[in-house]
């Protein structure tokens, strides 16, 4: 037995009474709108808004590698795990 709050039930009562071939239509706008919130969440310092914003970012970096600032695979990874983790 499946217990739906009254949002869960009435998304599910659409979707059921949609024809077949939207179907795939909707999932895909509920993975987009699963991406764009997760955007949305993410570090500014991860996220590209613009070409200009990609390039400040990418001369950043490489001024920072320059002057040796860089970090080991293992030291970006544990990053990495911490931030998904959140």
């Amino acid at each position: 037995l499946i217990i739906m709050t009254a949002q869960n039930q009435q998304l599910y009562n659409i979707i059921k009474d949609l024809p077949d071939e939207l179907y795939a239509k909707v999932i895909d706008y509920i993975e987009y709108l699963k991406f764009s919130q997760t955007l949305n969440d993410a570090p500014k310092d991860l996220t590209i808004k613009s070409d200009k914003d990609l390039l400040e970012k990418l001369q950043a970096g490489i001024s920072e590698t320059n002057k040796g600032n860089v970090y080991s695979i293992e030291e970006v990874y544990n990053d990495i795990q911490d931030i998904l983790a959140n």
